[in-house]
């Protein structure tokens, strides 16, 4: 609710100088991005982690936190125009049940190396979701469930840096490795699109190999991005229930967010929204991510992200193998 009644005039008057500030390194970002190549989201999480001593100003702080989560909220609502349920159906009941298994693993395995690293469990699973369903993406729209903590924020930071920078080098990697392995162009894209983490980094791989490879690797990856709803909003249900005798602020039993992500993707599912909206709001989608992933770094410095140590990036590498060896296995039993 507070994220809508941001939207009112008198609150964006409050709020945008913050706005601005993570607009602007969005923008830098994306003409970085566009200009010389890269992920877009890390050039603004670096950008944004250059202006952290705006974080604490007290003129500026309203609009960043507001980025930060309601802007946040936005892009992953709208993240739904990217998929149809034909989509999803096309790739078989086999092809489903590898990639939900290799979600729900990934999740599992996440869990496990938290506990076995002495983490808070919270991570594993944050950073479980985050390799297992879409990257940054996820790991944006399950933070916006976990209980709200400086310790989750700064790890939250930390999981998107680790998941763009894996994702950016499992598509230089594995388009090699499934031409060492032989594998076919639909094997190719099952492997591509259930593997790697960020959705543009499965494109950019998928295509290099073929069209074909291409277009199911982003159906897969798509695929992967449709189980965000069913575990943000059980993970919601969890830690709802878990902080009830606590005064840790949660959100609503069922978020907003989650409610647009459905709707969005169902009506773009039974042809509801034009393909030129379709786009804009993939665009929408894709620049409240920036946006609010530029204000999450002006909201961490790098030194308190020093401070987690070694083992949340064990976790993080633990995870990216995990499950690149399950779908792996899993293409060469499907061949």
């Amino acid at each position: 609710m507070n994220s809508v009644l941001a939207w009112k005039p008198a609150a964006l008057l409050r709020f945008w100088p913050g706005i601005v500030i993570a607009a602007v390194i969005a923008l830098a970002a994306s003409f970085i991005s566009s200009s010389y190549g890269g992920p877009q989201l890390l050039f603004a999480l670096f950008i944004g982690l250059a202006f952290h001593f705006l974080s604490n100003d007290p003129v500026c702080r309203p609009g960043i936190d507001f980025c930060s989560k309601g802007v946040l909220r936005t892009g992953v609502a709208l993240l739904g125009a990217r998929i149809t349920l034909p989509q999803v159906a096309s790739l078989g009941a086999t092809t489903i049940a590898l990639v939900v298994a290799a979600v729900l693993s990934t999740i599992g395995c996440g869990y496990l190396l938290a506990r076995l690293l002495r983490r808070p469990l919270q991570e594993g699973i944050l950073s479980g979701g985050a390799v297992g369903i879409c990257g940054a993406s996820a790991a944006l729209a399950i933070a916006a469930v976990l209980p709200q903590t400086r310790q989750n924020e700064r790890f939250t930071l930390l999981t998107v840096v680790g998941v763009t920078a894996l994702s950016t080098l499992a598509m230089i990697v594995y388009p090699l490795l499934v031409h060492l392995a032989r594998l076919d162009g639909e094997a190719s894209g099952i492997f591509i699109g259930g593997a790697i983490h960020d959705v543009a980094q499965v494109v950019g791989a998928g295509y290099l190999i073929s069209n074909h490879a291409g277009d199911v690797a982003t159906i897969v990856k798509l695929t992967r991005v449709a189980c965000l709803v069913p575990v943000v909003l059980a993970l919601c249900v969890i830690f709802q229930t878990r902080g009830s005798s606590t005064e840790v602020d949660l959100p609503a039993l069922l978020p907003l967010f989650l409610v647009g992500f459905v709707l969005t993707m169902l009506a773009n599912t039974y042809g509801l929204i034009p393909p030129p909206l379709v786009e804009l709001l993939n665009t929408v989608s894709r620049a409240c991510l920036v946006t609010a992933i530029a204000a999450l770094g002006v909201k961490t410095s790098l030194q308190a992200l020093a401070q987690l140590g070694w083992r949340p990036v064990a976790m993080l590498l633990g995870e990216t193998l995990w499950i690149a060896v399950f779908v792996f296995a899993g293409v060469l039993m499907l061949r």
